[in-house]
């Protein structure tokens, strides 16, 4: 790892590269956000404002999108915001602009497979009859979306040398999924119930439900668990060391990468990113779900996410700024 923090063409790459995954990660996220909650309003006996607010706090733009919209959150509204308002950094349309900019920055290690895909996933989202496409046909503009995301992955993983480049692209999308995972977990226990006398109702399931598959997550969670309760809920996406959507998963894999980047073993640490993120991890292997709902599922998520937060700060100190990098290989 001395050459990489010591050779600033290095850094500058694998800067661009960790965020063009984080960035395509995270609009795939939200994509499947704005559909699980779209899914469950057609569910529900009546649509209210708190699903499609849960939608903002999931991703803590809740204050942005008031400064732009007030408390207006209307379905329209809040998929305008989440899907293609260019002022918010964290919008589909602004992840794959980031995302594409990054990758231009970087085609020289990318393959074509991937640049290709990319730009194709970034002029569906910056078509000028996307919004009229969502309108019309929401659950196929997502699904579509969703899928190129997807192959995406697929392509990266099969067409990019997996060499220290490709294990910042792994670091990128594990950090960002575990984080994005947390926060769909804390949205379904602190915001979506809007009545205590809900919990263990038909709505109840039918938001378990539909926060599994939001995450890609109901098939296998019904190969472990027979019945849809919150604490196996809670207990797969935090801890199964084999989903590859669980925040325990996750981590495991982003240490790996990290040691492969650092070149120390798995469980050791060289620099501060690598100590914070193992401890992160170690904590969730020591950890049991019936502690984690004594102490408040919402405090340790809230925690834990502040944490998750710090690894991606020490990150960048650790591998990225030797130098400042141009916006647009680095916007965050």
């Amino acid at each position: 790892m001395a050459d990489m923090n010591g050779d600033a063409m290095l850094s500058r790459v694998a800067n661009a590269i960790y965020w063009m995954s984080r960035y395509v990660e995270r609009a795939e996220n939200t994509a499947r956000f704005i559909d699980a909650v779209r899914h469950l309003v057609l569910d529900l006996p009546g649509e209210s404002r708190n699903e499609w607010e849960s939608l903002l706090y999931a991703s803590g733009d809740e204050k942005s999108f008031i400064e732009r919209y007030g408390e207006e959150y209307t379905r329209q509204n809040v998929v305008q915001f989440m899907t293609f308002d260019r002022d918010n950094p964290n919008s589909i349309a602004s992840c794959m602009r980031n995302a594409r900019e990054n990758a231009r920055s970087i085609r020289e290690i990318i393959s074509s497979e991937m640049w290709e895909q990319l730009n194709r996933s970034y002029l569906m989202m910056n078509d000028r009859l996307a919004p009229q496409h969502v309108a019309d046909d929401p659950a196929g503009f997502f699904s579509h979306f969703k899928k190129a995301c997807l192959l995406f992955s697929g392509a990266t993983y099969s067409t990019m040398t997996h060499n220290e480049a490709w294990q910042f692209c792994k670091l990128g999308w594990t950090i960002e999924r575990a984080d994005k995972t947390s926060r769909v977990l804390d949205v379904k226990y602190f915001m979506l119930l809007p009545r205590i006398d809900y919990v263990n109702s038909p709505y109840d399931s039918l938001q378990w439900a539909g926060l599994l598959r939001c995450i890609s997550a109901f098939e296998m969670f019904r190969k472990h668990y027979r019945q849809i309760v919150p604490r196996n809920v809670a207990e797969f996406l935090l801890l199964s060391d084999d989903f590859p959507r669980s925040v325990r998963f996750c981590l495991m894999q982003a240490e790996l990468s990290m040691n492969e980047i650092t070149g120390s073993r798995f469980g050791s640490f060289v620099n501060g990113a690598e100590q914070r993120l193992g401890r992160l991890r170690s904590e969730l292997d020591y950890a049991e779900i019936q502690e984690i709902l004594n102490y408040g599922l919402h405090e340790y998520l809230d925690a834990f996410q502040s944490k998750l937060n710090a690894v991606g700060k020490a990150i960048h100190e650790a591998f990225f700024d030797t130098r400042r990098q141009p916006e647009t290989t680095a916007v965050e």
